[in-house]
This record gives C-alpha cells, structure tokens and sequence, in this order.
C-alpha cells in the first residue's frame, strides 16, 4: 500500500496534523493502536493556560503561545468544517497564593511572564469575591491571567475524527505500527498487518512512542507519566474563571463537570486507580474550593502524559530523512496541538526532496 503521509498515533497531536495534511490535497494514513483519542488526548483535563506553566523563553513556551493564539480559530475551523459543538471557553485564569511569602513569590513571575508576553494582573478579594465565588476567600493574594482557556479535549477528538474521515483520511484503528524504516525520499511503515510505502511519515504515539523501532535513528527516549484527575458534578457556570494554587487547578465545563487535579507518578503504563492519590487530589481541591468538602467525586480516572528525555518535545524532521517525530508534549499536548499541526504540516510540505504537494484536482 502507498501513502503521502503515514501518521503513527491518533491522539490530538496526530489526528489535527492529519486534518491539516488533508486539507491540502495530500493522501493520509492515520493508524492508532487503540482508538483515536483514547489515551492522553481524551484523559487530558483541557487546560489551556501559558501562565500556569511557563517562566522563560523556549520551545515550550513558543509553542504554547503560538497555539493559544491560534485556539479560537483552530476551533471554530472544526467546528464549521464538522458541526461538532466543542465546548470552548475563554475565562481567564486566577492563581491563588496562601501565605505572603507564596503572594511574593507569584507576583514575581508574574512580572518576568509579562515580559514573555504571558499577561496577569493582581486581584483584590472582593475581585476574587465577583469573579470566583467558590474560590476561598482568605488567599493572601491573587494574580489574574486573562488570557487562560480551557476545552472539552473530547470535543476536539470528536470533532477531528469527523473533519478527518471527511477529507479523506484512512483512518485505522487497532493497528500497531512496528517499526519504521525511514530514507530520504520513502519511509516504509511496517505494521501488523502489513507493510505501508509512504512518501513521508509522522511518529506521533505520545509515551508510546520510544516502543516503535526506528531503523538506523536513535531518538529521543519517550515515557509514561502517570495523571490521576477527578470530577465532580456542580451547577453549570458556578466556578468560574480557572483556578489554580500551587500544583492543584480546578476548572469547570460548561456542562457543570468540575475537573480537580492532578498527580505525577512515573508508574510506566500501570492503569490502577489508586484511591489515596484521588484523596489527596480531592484535599487540594477543597483548598482551593471549600465547598467540594461536601461534594463526592463522580468520576475518576488517569492518563499517560507523553514525557520526554530532555529539554524540549521531539518536534521536527528526523535527520535527513523523511520521517517526522511529534511527541512529547507532556502536560501540554491539548495546548500544543495547534501549532504543532500547523508548523508540521509546513515542513512536511516544504519539503522539495521529499516530492510532496497537493494532487491536482484534489480540494
């Protein structure tokens, strides 16, 4: 079988750079071991938040602008191309500090993030008050990020699997890529069920990824981290803007699920639920959250963030090959998505020597 592209890896990372490649007339095969989105994508809590992340200049950071700016568009181009409502939403971000001595510490990153571009502002307690009243009240400050936004992650995946399979995409589940063997100009993708020839391919199977052969690369190392999150069921609207303090964040969708967490644990692909996780996360949550003392969670559950050997995600050509990577996102890969697609749809199809462009004719 033959291919423009081959995208091992269906999660949001693969599935958006999939729609993009399609929407320029090139023929893609996206393969996913399991179903699309079913791992990291649809476990993510869907925050979209810069400033509760980043504190100088790098890849990571550039990235996270980039595909903020690019959110509302991404979003309203899915849903206009699929009519697949995706809850989306703009809010803002407060950060709570509990002592002075936290207060002073917040207020100074907040400064060196405006100078990255990463706006905040400080609240007063009747602003915290108006704005979030669920959060707790005797902070001893609070910075305001404007900008922060979260997403329902499994909107995004249902959307993409529909704008996918309408460009065209051969979408495939429960195949298991099983090795690469990547040239200048071909990459040959072996799988179960057989050998797929394609002009370019895309290495995007998040903390998967490291268990892929490469034949004649050395890559950077992929691995599992471990995130428990839980979920509570409260009136629709009644939380407000994200709310964070420390390592803790609590935000709400607009269908009322409120989404506590998280925890890191390098635990390799371990899917047990681990009840005294979910009760420290619950505990940090009531910090921020008084009221949720007196809520049950009405879900649980853990994803696999994609994480990485090194400074910064595996993002770009392999070599002189025809082979691209796209994981290692970590935490960010909701974020990331847009501006990963958009940059690699770029290079893959800039490339000269790798005699990709659009068919003629194709839309």
């Amino acid at each position: 079988m033959r291919s423009d592209v081959t995208i091992a890896g269906a999660g949001i990372i693969g599935a958006s750079l999939a729609w993009r490649l399609a929407q320029k007339g090139l023929r893609v095969t996206l393969l996913d071991a399991g179903r699309m989105g079913g791992e990291a994508s649809s476990a993510g809590a869907g925050m979209l938040a810069p400033g509760g992340e980043f504190q100088e200049r790098s890849l990571w950071h550039d990235l996270a602008a980039e595909s903020l700016s690019l959110y509302p568009g991404f979003v309203a181009e899915l849903q206009e191309e699929t009519g697949v409502p995706i809850d989306f939403q703009r809010l803002g971000g407060i950060e709570l500090a509990i002592s002075h001595a936290d207060w002073a510490a917040l207020q100074a990153r907040g400064e060196r993030q405006t100078a990255l571009g990463i706006p905040s502002c400080p609240l007063s307690p009747d602003d915290v008050r108006k704005h979030a009243p669920l959060a707790r009240q005797d902070a001893a400050g609070a910075l305001f990020y404007p900008r922060d936004a979260l997403v329902d992650p499994r909107d995004i995946m249902t959307a993409l699997r529909a704008a996918c399979l309408a460009r065209g995409v051969d979408v495939r589940e429960g195949v298991r890529v099983t090795s690469f063997r990547p040239r200048s100009d071909t990459v040959r993708v072996r799988t179960a069920e057989g050998e797929i020839e394609s002009l370019a391919a895309v290495l995007a199977a998040g903390a998967w990824s490291s268990e892929i052969p490469v034949e004649g690369l050395t890559l950077p190392r992929a691995f599992p981290v471990r995130g428990h999150l839980i979920g509570f069921h409260l009136e629709p609207h009644s939380v407000g803007p994200l709310l964070r303090c420390g390592h803790t964040y609590v935000l709400q969708r607009s269908s009322g699920l409120t989404v506590a967490g998280a925890s890191s644990e390098e635990a390799g692909f371990d899917r047990t639920l681990d009840p005294a996780i979910a009760a420290d996360i619950h505990a940090r949550a009531v910090g921020i959250v008084p009221a949720l003392a007196h809520c049950h969670p009405a879900e649980q559950w853990l994803g696999f963030r994609p994480a990485v050997e090194g400074s910064q995600p595996a993002l770009g050509r392999a070599g002189d090959t025809s082979l691209w990577l796209a994981y290692g996102h970590y935490r960010n890969g909701i974020l990331m998505a847009p501006a990963t697609a958009h940059r690699l749809a770029r290079s893959i199809i800039s490339r000269e020597e790798t005699g990709l462009s659009a068919p003629p004719g194709r839309p």
